[in-house]
């Protein structure tokens, strides 16, 4: 009798106080295949989901009940803190630059920052959710130009050529060299050669992944 190879599907927890949004995403995720094992609406409920069912990834809103600010942020820290193997994919409304350093800054693996009309775009939604599944990382592309624009480090960053800083803003979502070389149509060396200038000009080391990357990229950006 041969053996089966499927895989087991993704497994998710949901939380998000906005039911229709909620019901929306997990609609979404299970026509993939991806199994939705729960679907909460505050912070409380989200970590005790999480401990019972280890699920592979948490889908989570920054603001949720009671007090509709960063309950949902504190339940993902806690998760990344307390399982650390679990991804995390934070959605918010807004741009929330501390939100976002914070998360990021855990220097774990399978993090993600995404703004919630991200979700309409189905086939990039579906890839975040697998990278960070898989223990990428992926940040919304208006918070890495907002961590750019807002910079203590203009002088510096300035130094950088228009091709470097297209590098670099394509490197701190989590794309690996490959996906920076095809959106940017460019051969893989020359995105290696724009990256290794890079880091020289920020004074900073490339890491041997893409989430160490982006978080040395991220800490750099956000030191005062």
């Amino acid at each position: 009798m041969t053996e089966s190879t499927t895989e087991a599907p993704l497994r998710v927890v949901l939380a998000d106080d906005a039911v229709l949004l909620r019901e929306g995403v997990r609609s979404l995720l299970e026509d993939e295949g991806i199994s939705v094992v729960a679907s909460v609406g505050d912070g409380t409920e989200l970590l005790a989901a999480v401990e019972a069912l280890r699920p592979n990834l948490a889908i989570v809103d920054v603001r949720m009940p009671p007090t509709h600010t960063t309950e949902g942020l504190q339940a993902a820290l806690a998760i990344k803190h307390r399982f650390p193997d679990i991804g995390v994919l934070v959605l918010s409304q807004y741009v929330l630059r501390e939100y976002a350093t914070e998360l990021l800054s855990t220097e774990s693996v399978g993090v993600g920052y995404l703004l919630k009309n991200r979700v309409t775009d189905i086939d990039r939604f579906l890839d975040s959710v697998n990278r960070i599944a898989e223990g990428g990382t992926v940040i919304d592309p208006e918070v890495v130009r907002q961590l750019l624009s807002t910079s203590e480090k203009q002088n510096t960053l300035s130094s950088l050529t228009p091709r470097e800083s297209e590098v670099l803003e394509a490197m701190a979502e989590g794309l690996s060299n490959r996906g920076i070389a095809e959106r940017l149509y460019v051969s893989v060396s020359a995105v290696e050669k724009a990256i290794s200038a890079i880091f020289d000009k920020l004074g900073l080391h490339a890491g041997e992944t893409t989430s160490r990357r982006v978080a040395a990229v991220l800490a750099y950006l956000d030191k005062s």
